[in-house]
């Protein structure tokens, strides 16, 4: 097997603000291995909050490569990720690692990824999409738009510095969006009292579940809040590994599970079964990527309560295409591996 990589740039059709940052753009490495005339390929996205800038992507891939080209196939990379010194990796690069090999099974073998993984038929899932920190006329307009183009679920950002902003926010979302399901994403921003005192206000305004209201690093906090709250609380910056996940399983309403976070989807697997029967169900969530970064949570979204894999339609010209999205609901396309494919512009020479 032959293991090459290639950076490039992603940009965001709009900045995205929330509690704590904006992004206009980030940095891709996609991620290649090769083996008798297929490719499987994944997508590591740079991350400042998760420490893990693009040399470093590169640098992990280097480390990695004599291990994985010393395997006969993919299959053996897949069943002894061991061997292929995947648990060294950071879990960003780990997770695009274990896509490229997952696609290449696939393509190998003939299947989806999703039957690989066990599920024989394709899901297809409403997915939440993204309405950053705005003003309430443009977040009205926004939401309006988005439910004639057929989502039904919508997830608002907040944590602004004065919290009526968000309750206007919220406000708007509902007014140009009535029928819509809506989540509420503050990223850590308020106070455990702030949070007691908040959710039952948005819940009035028709939101159906809150993403970590307080900060991470108390997870005894959050489940307090969670225990309080009259909406869902859903663990994720408090969720980032499997032992994370485990360790609030029964606390808290959701974890939120993305593999760029945990390492893949054989972790995300793992935290599925850990949280059965405990009273904390899955949500599926992503990072800013594109289509092939978000592709492999699609193949495990029928098993996610809540699905927010909308990372891909936040871009300017998503550079791959192959999971849907754009009505609403994601879907994979149908063809072996992940079933994503370059599109015609980055095709053309």
């Amino acid at each position: 097997m032959k293991l090459t990589w290639h950076t490039t740039e992603l940009e965001l059709a709009e900045p995205l603000r929330i509690s704590r940052s904006v992004m206009a753009r980030r940095d891709a490495v996609w991620v290649c291995l090769e083996q008798g005339g297929l490719s499987g390929w994944g997508e590591a996205v740079s991350s400042d909050y998760l420490g893990l800038p693009a040399e470093r992507i590169t640098r992990h891939l280097a480390a990695v490569r004599p291990h994985l080209e010393r395997l006969p196939d993919p299959e053996t990379a897949w069943e002894e990720p061991a061997a292929a010194g995947l648990p060294d990796l950071p879990a960003g690069v780990r997770a695009a690692v274990e896509s490229a090999v997952l696609d290449l099974v696939g393509k190998q073998a003939g299947q989806p990824a999703h039957r690989l993984l066990g599920t024989r038929t394709a899901p297809a899932v409403a997915t939440a999409r993204t309405i950053g920190i705005v003003a309430p006329v443009p977040a009205a307009a926004q939401a309006a738009r988005l439910a004639v183009h057929g989502f039904t679920v919508l997830k608002i950002k907040a944590g602004s510095p004065d919290s009526a902003e968000d309750l206007a926010r919220v406000e708007a979302v509902r007014t140009g969006a009535p029928e819509a399901s809506l989540l509420l994403d503050p990223n850590g921003a308020w106070t455990e009292r702030e949070s007691h005192d908040l959710l039952p206000r948005f819940a009035a305004l028709g939101v159906t579940a809150v993403e970590q209201p307080i900060a991470p690093g108390d997870p005894d906090a959050l489940a307090r809040v969670a225990k309080e709250s009259p909406i869902p609380v859903i663990a994720d910056e408090d969720a980032v590994s499997y032992e994370d996940a485990a360790a609030l399983a029964g606390l808290v309403h959701g974890v939120n599970v993305k593999l760029a976070k945990c390492g893949g989807v054989r972790t995300a697997l793992r935290i599925h079964d850990a949280l059965r029967g405990s009273g904390t169900e899955l949500m599926l969530g992503c990072l800013t990527a594109s289509s092939l970064g978000i592709a492999p949570a699609v193949h495990l979204a029928d098993r996610a309560r809540w699905v927010d894999l909308d990372g891909h339609l936040l871009l300017a010209d998503d550079p791959w295409t192959g999971i849907g999205g754009t009505d609403g609901t994601v879907r994979p396309s149908g063809r072996a591996g992940l079933g994503v494919s370059r599109t015609e512009r980055e095709n053309a020479p």
